[in-house]
């Protein structure tokens, strides 16, 4: 009978993440069709110009290449290093034999037997590895940026190695590591897990007005170039 007491999770934990899923769905598609109307969009053609810029004027811009990628390794390393160590907390705590479940009991609504405190831990150990993963990854194309982005002016050519390539690689390191952020905050809802479906699904509804405002621009009608100006069309179109 130990189904009937999970209906709630059932229910309210698999649409509150369909709510998420949705919602990044339909970031992706705003990102591909309409770019500078997103914080993505904007801070990617944003990166396109200045490894452009750096690598134009290595000379004079290689110790601000530096230290930009440094901070942004970072941001990425404390990132990855959170998440090593929440999964190595849950992986304590699966492998105990102390149980955590019994004084909530009769606060949590929905199932709270043994399979289903594994099943909510063990999805949260997976977030947080998988994030890991992501930033993990993060830190290895951009650590490549750092090296070719200070190549000098007159060896590109004969290195084979050109600012669109450069730049290709600085995108698939911020875009892993926007994909770990994200798997990070997808782990807070499965966090609240531990308390009971309701609270996973009123953090769902929560969380995306949320990144909503966060990833959307709201003010972005034109910029200004001299004395004219420069509507969004008129930027470096983000594959």
């Amino acid at each position: 009978m130990e189904w009937r007491k999970c209906y709630l999770d059932l229910v309210l934990v698999p649409s509150g993440l369909l709510i998420i899923t949705v919602y990044h769905v339909w970031l992706l598609h705003k990102v591909r069709t309409q770019p500078f109307s997103t914080i993505i969009g904007i801070n990617s053609n944003a990166r396109r110009y200045w490894v452009n810029s750096i690598m134009k004027d290595n000379e004079k811009k290689n110790i601000l290449a530096v230290q930009t990628i440094r901070n942004t390794i970072m941001g990425s390393t404390l990132m990855a290093t959170t998440s090593i160590l929440l999964c190595s907390g849950l992986a304590a705590i699966l492998s105990s034999t102390y149980s955590i479940k019994k004084p909530l009991n009769d606060a949590v609504y929905g199932g709270h037997g043994e399979f289903m405190m594994a099943l909510k831990y063990v999805l949260l150990l997976l977030i947080f590895l998988f994030s890991f993963v992501c930033h993990s990854l993060s830190i290895r194309f951009i650590n490549q940026v750092n090296f070719l982005i200070n190549t000098p002016q007159q060896d590109l050519v004969l290195a084979k190695i050109s600012p669109s390539y450069v730049c290709e690689l600085l995108e698939k390191g911020f875009i892993l590591n926007s994909v770990g952020n994200r798997l990070f905050y997808g782990a807070l809802p499965l966090l609240l897990w531990i308390f009971g479906p309701v609270l996973v699904f009123i953090c769902c509804v929560v969380l995306v007005p949320v990144l909503y405002s966060l990833d959307l621009v709201f003010h972005f009608d034109h910029f200004r170039k001299g004395d004219n100006e420069v509507s969004n069309g008129d930027f470096l179109s983000v594959p």
